[in-house]
């Protein structure tokens, strides 16, 4: 069914907060984007005449889309090599959506979406819709095909998932970058000790080389132990330098609304490190280096300026 000009642009309006909507449950850009296509194809097959509120109907195609993604996701990621990390989106991406409220900037956090992984489908889509974009349980029963009494339950138990794996205060911008700085003196000292006096006694390290790059399978866990990858990880050697293929040139920027270290090499974006920064030290670090899951990112990277880098490896 062809769309009027009218329809075209409705659609065209909505589809920065529908690929937000969509990357938030995804955890992934291409993905998103192709949930968004689904979309518009489904709308352009319906008669829009009929359709009362435009923007409920795009939501709950979108939803049910991203929930359908999510089932077969769950079964995929059981044969996915080694740790599975969301795709990191950098400062200024418009996929990121509104962060003009601690709970929205929240929701975009690479730890949070590492978080949501653990949630059912259903959880993550009332959590994403309710805490991110705020629509009321009213309409969230409507989108999910829930009654408003279950949504709201479905919305506690979700919330209560993610606070319990957020139980600490995270550092400001200001301090997050003089701890990052810290760390990276740390990590090419050679020596294990200071890096561990900035870690949590609970650090974790996790990596996402989704078998096209070197990453353990399992997360490494303990100040000690994520210390020890840490110096190796950052130890000039032919192995390294071997799978960077050049020097790797390391920026401090933002990803995901949170600190992160950016490894570049000859322009492509290498690997994107998000930390997780309490006032009790470095609690995390989530390593992607998948190169299917940095395309965007490298794009974003080419097509802004980033100065000179804090410090070049190997």
């Amino acid at each position: 069914m062809a769309l009027t000009m009218t329809d075209v642009d409705r659609f065209e309006s909505s589809r920065p907060r529908l690929e937000a909507i969509a990357y938030r449950l995804l955890g992934s850009a291409s993905e998103a984007e192709d949930a968004v296509q689904e979309t518009y194809l489904r709308w352009q097959g319906t008669d829009t005449d009929r359709i009362e509120v435009p923007e409920a109907w795009l939501t709950k195609v979108l939803t049910n889309l991203c929930l359908n993604q999510l089932t077969s996701a769950r079964a995929r990621r059981e044969t996915y090599v080694g740790e599975w990390l969301p795709e990191p989106l950098l400062a200024g991406d418009p996929m990121l959506g509104p962060a003009d409220s601690a709970e929205r900037h929240e929701s975009v956090s690479y730890a949070v979406l590492a978080l949501l992984e653990r949630l059912t489908p259903s959880e993550r889509a009332v959590y994403v819709l309710r805490e991110a974009f705020d629509y009321p349980h009213r309409e969230i029963a409507g989108i999910l095909d829930l009654t408003e009494a279950a949504s709201q339950q479905i919305f506690h138990r979700a919330k209560k998932h993610v606070a319990e794996g957020r139980a600490r205060a995270e550092v400001d911008e200001a301090a997050a970058r003089r701890i990052i700085e810290e760390f990276l003196a740390a990590a090419t000292s050679g020596r294990t000790e200071p890096l561990v006096r900035l870690l949590t006694e609970d650090a974790v390290a996790v990596g996402d080389g989704g078998g096209k790059v070197p990453a353990r399978a399992r997360a490494f866990e303990g100040a000690v132990a994520v210390a020890t990858f840490m110096r190796g990880l950052f130890k000039p050697g032919p192995a390294q330098r071997a799978l960077a293929g050049g020097p790797v040139d390391l920026y401090i920027t933002s990803a995901n609304g949170g600190p992160a270290l950016v490894a570049v090499v000859a322009g492509r974006v290498f690997g994107v490190m998000c930390l997780e920064i309490t006032d009790e030290g470095i609690a995390a670090f989530r390593n992607q280096v998948n190169p299917d899951k940095l395309e965007r990112a490298t794009r974003q990277w080419a097509a802004t300026d980033h100065g000179t880098p804090l410090l070049r490896l190997f």
